[in-house]
């Protein structure tokens, strides 16, 4: 058995705004020649040796060294859409790790934001090429009609945000980073796709879909995708 790729620390941060519409969010198009490329995301990427000089932290699921995320997001703002945030409160809410058969894999920590006044987004159209403000049920929307792509993190992420009226709300919260280290499963059949297990789930070690229990998981089929959570005792059918 071959051994995993060790996970490369990276950083994302939501840069979210109130609008008459609801929160929105900063969603950035990927040069389709780069890694996770056509992709809509928020802003991030990996972090640089440089970073690791903040002093700030950040507390870890593994427990690992949370030194640089907190820089690597700031400066991933500001390359790829030339948004300072260095004044700006981060809010730490999740840390996203995929799962080992990934032959490359970001441990990433996500952050939210709220969006600086007179914030006038710049993209680098380079590693960037189109932005675009949208609410969490429009971007969600749009994915499920197939207008844009995104991956696991992102959806969760929207999918947690659209229930918040504001900002504010949203910020206040978040107690605690969230652990989302990844099983999967692969689904066959008429609707085949991917399951996502998280910790916390009955099945985050045996994958199977159908025993009874606490729930905490995406599913990825070809006809839709949605989060299920309950983590409340759930009586067992014998």
């Amino acid at each position: 058995m071959s051994t995993p790729p060790e996970p490369i620390d990276a950083a994302t941060v939501v840069v979210a705004r109130d609008s008459t519409d609801g929160v929105e969010v900063l969603m950035l198009r990927r040069n389709s020649k780069i890694y996770f490329g056509g992709m809509w995301v928020f802003p991030g990427g990996r972090v640089d040796p440089a970073d690791r000089a903040d002093s700030r932290t950040v507390p870890m699921c593994d427990g690992g060294d949370g030194r640089g995320f907190h820089a690597a997001a700031i400066r991933e703002a500001h390359e790829e859409a030339g948004i300072d945030l260095t004044d700006t409160e981060l809010h730490h809410f999740a840390h996203w790790l995929p799962p080992a058969v990934r032959p490359k894999r970001f441990s990433t920590q996500f952050f939210l934001a709220s969006a600086p006044e007179g914030l006038n987004v710049a993209i680098d159209h380079g590693e960037i090429t189109e932005h675009h403000w949208m609410t969490p049920r429009e971007a969600l929307r749009r994915r499920a009609a197939g207008e844009i792509e995104i991956v696991t993190p992102t959806f969760c992420t929207l999918n947690w945000l659209q229930d918040f009226e504001s900002v504010d709300d949203a910020c206040s919260a978040i107690r605690h980073p969230e652990c989302f280290h990844t099983h999967i499963k692969e689904v066959d059949g008429p609707d085949p796709g991917i399951v996502a297990f998280y910790d916390g789930d009955i099945s985050y070690e045996s994958l199977d879909l159908d025993v009874t229990g606490p729930r905490r998981r995406c599913y990825m089929l070809k006809s839709a995708w949605w989060w299920e959570e309950n983590l409340g005792e759930v009586p067992d059918d014998s």
